[in-house]
């Protein structure tokens, strides 16, 4: 912090405002990239996936040598080494660890999809329930359009979803940091 932004908060505050806008800028064309070049988009999520899963394995090892008992200890090498070897085979099998990622994510979709009809089931007398019906129609349709033509679904469908994941997050953050700029200005005035 330098001792402009201390002297006037309101400018620090505006000039991260601008920022957060720029930022959100760059989301949104990340976004766009990623819809745009789906099947790239969505080998790079499962590479990233995959390295996670084999550093956590990492940490499984590590965590090994906590245990004071030796069934503990074998117990976490082995949940250890499965992750270590499950996470490496996935990184440098990028298309089956998208494969496999596409198929939980239309799992995870159908799930929650039933899940929101029980909820709207529970919540059917409040006003606005229907909405929880549609979103829940809706990500069942989601899950049903990537499941049905799997694994040839997996070509489009994770990138897609990061993608427009992105562009929506980035427009968010547009809009409520261009708000936020405009109320320190008319403060400052």
């Amino acid at each position: 912090m330098n001792e402009q932004s201390i002297a006037n908060p309101l400018g620090a505050f505006k000039d991260a405002a601008g920022i957060s806008i720029g930022w959100s800028i760059v989301m949104i064309m990340m976004g766009i990239l990623a819809v745009l070049l789906p099947f790239a988009a969505g080998i790079g999520v499962s590479i990233v996936a995959s390295w996670i899963i084999a550093f956590a394995g990492v940490a499984h090892l590590v965590y090994a040598f906590a245990a004071t008992a030796i069934g503990a200890f074998l117990w976490r090498v082995l949940i250890g080494v499965i992750y270590v070897f499950g996470g490496g085979y996935l990184a440098f099998h990028p298309g089956l660890a998208l494969e496999s990622l596409t198929l939980v994510v239309a799992a995870i979709f159908f799930l929650e999809g039933i899940m929101e009809i029980v909820v709207f089931y529970q919540l059917r007398a409040m006003s606005g329930s229907g909405w929880i019906l549609v979103d829940a129609v809706v990500t069942l349709l989601l899950a049903y359009l990537i499941w049905r033509p799997w694994p040839f679904s997996s070509v489009w469908a994770i990138g897609t979803l990061v993608g427009a994941n992105l562009i929506f997050r980035g427009v968010t953050w547009l809009m409520y940091s261009s708000s936020a700029r405009r109320a320190l200005k008319a403060m400052a005035s």
